[in-house]
């Protein structure tokens, strides 16, 4: 991977990281939520995520290498 490539990405990401956050302060502020709830966005992001990943993982026919075979 060249780097201008990743520092492409590096910097998506942290933009994009920032945004979301900013975002979910301005949220949170408008909505007068306490801080500490700021969190569970992050949370609930991560926790999506891992859903799809083990969803797809568990229904895809293409992962089960080891199920047609004889023991």
């Amino acid at each position: 991977m060249k780097l201008e490539t990743l520092v492409l990405i590096l910097v998506c990401v942290i933009a994009g990281m920032v945004a979301t956050f900013w975002l979910t302060a301005m949220l949170l502020a408008a909505f007068q939520v306490p801080f500490a709830a700021l969190a569970l966005l992050p949370a609930a992001l991560v926790g999506y995520i891992l859903y799809r990943v083990i969803a797809e993982r568990v229904g895809n026919a293409e992962e089960d290498h080891y199920d047609g075979m004889n023991h």
